[in-house]
Parts: C-alpha cells; sequence; structure tokens
C-alpha cells in the first residue's frame, strides 16, 4: 500500500470479488459502509444445479443484483487480456477478494492503488488453500481465525495485516466455523478499510514458510470413513465436513449411509472388528480399541433420523458390519 498518501480522499472506490455465502456477509457491509463505493463485482459465471440443471447464479452475484452493482463474471483473469482491461478501466482503489475461486494475476493486483485484500479463513501461514475451514477442524486445532492479507502472486502469501482468533471446540462443525469465521472477516475488512480512509499506519507482518501448511480442496470421496482411524479421528472428520462434502460409510451390500451427526465415547472396548456396530446406543467399534456413538444418520434413499429409529425400524442392525 505504497500509495496510500498519494492524495486526500473522503471514499474508496471498491471492486468486490467474490463467489459463495461466505463472501456475502463482507459485501453487504462494504455496500453499506457510507465511506465506501462498491463500484462492481467479479465472480464464478452461473453454473447449472438442481435435478434441472438451470442456471444458478452465485450468492454473491445475488447480492449484487439486489444492489443494482455491475457484476463481471470471467472464466479467468489470467488469458482473458479484455477482462483484465475492463478491470483497469474500473480504476478502483482497492479490491477486496473473499473465496473468489479465480487466480489472480499480477497484471491484476497491481491495479487498484491499494492493491487488493484478502479475507482468508485461517491463521495463516497455517492453512494455506482452498479450505481451511475443514482441514482445521479435522486437524484437531483448537483455535481457528481470519486473516486481512495484501494478495500477492503466491497462494495466500501476501504479508498479513490483521489476523483475529477464534476458538474451535469439540462440538465445532464445519458450518459452524464457517460462519462465525465469516461474520468476523466481514468486520475485520471493514476495519482495515476504514484505516485506510483515516490514514492511520498498519504493520504489515511477513509470513514465515516454514510455519506455513496446505489444506486442499474436498471431495466427496474423501467423506469415506476410514473405521480404522480413532474414534476421535472419525468425530473430528465428521464435524469437518459437516454440511459438506458430508461422511459416509457402506454395508457389505455396497449400500451408503451417511453419518449427519455422532461423537467419540470415552468408553473402551477389546473388539477389533473396525466398523461394527455393537450396540443399541450405536457404538461402532474403531481403531485401537476406541468406539464412536452414532446420533444421526441418513440410509441410502432415506431421509435422515436417529440411529434409534434406523434400528426399531430395520434400517441398521446390530452386528452389521460397515465398510
Amino acid at each position: 500500500m505504497t500509495k496510500q498518501q498519494d492524495t486526500d480522499f473522503s471514499t474508496l472506490k471498491v471492486v468486490f470479488m467474490g463467489t459463495p455465502d461466505f463472501s456475502v456477509p463482507a459485501l453487504e457491509n462494504l455496500i453499506a459502509n457510507p465511506r465506501l463505493d462498491v463500484i462492481a463485482v467479479y465472480t464464478q459465471p452461473p453454473r447449472p444445479a438442481g435435478r434441472g440443471q438451470k442456471l444458478k447464479l452465485s450468492p454473491i452475484h445475488e447480492v449484487a443484483n439486489q444492489h443494482n452493482i455491475p457484476v463481471h463474471t470471467p472464466k479467468s483473469l489470467k488469458k482473458d487480456s479484455a477482462a483484465i482491461e475492463d478491470f483497469i478501466k474500473l480504476k478502483a482503489d482497492i479490491a477486496v477478494v473473499a473465496a473468489y475461486g479465480l487466480i489472480l494475476p499480477k497484471t491484476v493486483l497491481d491495479v487498484p492503488r491499494f492493491g487488493c485484500l484478502n479475507i482468508h479463513a485461517s491463521l495463516l501461514p497455517r492453512w494455506r488453500g482452498a479450505a481451511p475451514i475443514q482441514r482445521a477442524i479435522e486437524a484437531g486445532d483448537q483455535e481457528s481465525g481470519i486473516t486481512i492479507m495484501q494478495m500477492d502472486v503466491g497462494l495466500d502469501t501476501g504479508a498479513m495485516i490483521l489476523r483475529k482468533h477464534i476458538p474451535v471446540y469439540s462440538h465445532t462443525t464445519g458450518e459452524s466455523l464457517h460462519d462465525a469465521l465469516s461474520a468476523l472477516g466481514s468486520a475485520m475488512i471493514e476495519d482495515v478499510l476504514e484505516m485506510i480512509l483515516d490514514h492511520k499506519p498498519m504493520d504489515f507482518e511477513i509470513q514465515d514458510d516454514n510455519l506455513s501448511c496446505y489444506a486442499p480442496m474436498l471431495s466427496k470421496e474423501e467423506g469415506h470413513i476410514d473405521w480404522g482411524k480413532t474414534a476421535i479421528e472419525i468425530d473430528r472428520k465428521v464435524r469437518a465436513f459437516t454440511p459438506w462434502p458430508g461422511c459416509w460409510s457402506v454395508d457389505q451390500t455396497g449400500k451408503r449411509y451417511k453419518i449427519i451427526e455422532g461423537t467419540f465415547s470415552e468408553q473402551k472396548t477389546n473388539l477389533t472388528s473396525c466398523g461394527e456396530l455393537v450396540d443399541p446406543e450405536g457404538h461402532i467399534v474403531c481403531g485401537n480399541g476406541t468406539l464412536y456413538k452414532i446420533i444421526t444418520i441418513q440410509p441410502e434413499s432415506a431421509k435422515s433420523m436417529s440411529i434409534q429409529d434406523a434400528l426399531n425400524g430395520g434400517r441398521v442392525k446390530i452386528g452389521q458390519a460397515f465398510l
């Protein structure tokens, strides 16, 4: 932000770049701030969705339309020279990026007067990449947070401007952490933009690459539970992957069961038949003699139900093996 002292200004012309629900509170906050002028929104193009595969606008696209803000949906900003020219013509003071989904080349990063700021859902340099929320829970992290970062050409490697922590509890899910971080990030980015407007000095902390780790994108296949893992590891995964991509298992016929909710048990067992449902309380044998207790399950072609209802209805049976 070396250009901060160029001229006096009372408002910032902002380009917002984001796509999913996570980004919505930030955009709404910026639109509502009278000192900020959101002049354009960039988001992923409409995608086919639902049984009819009709084109569906992204959540950010919907918000922009509600406020009559021009929307740009380039498929790439690296290879589309016309899209880059359109971005340059906006003459933005700053770009705010939150889960946009496209890589920004240097030819874009260098255009706004104050560069591009990213709302990243982790305490950088830990969990760079596409799925920091879920990977933090899956790994058993006891805290997460938001980092506001000055973007550079690397993957989440830019200088950190502001970081705030929130705890990760034993009941935290991917959904609850997503919502908490979305709200936190929306407040933090507004604070940073106000600091720019008020000419307040900001500390830029260079990331220590030696402390970094990568949060790869999630896939549906990753949701397949390995009952040879400990119950605590399985519990973390189920919570992390709630609501998407979800965790699941299959029986010996290949029928799929989605594990909606559960918890690790303090009880131990001498049984070694990992994946076996052993009692009416819903305990399943896991690695190292641990037990995972299913609370809510969704059998294939059925609605989600309590494990007791699934047992009473014959959807699952004691002694059944999950693979």
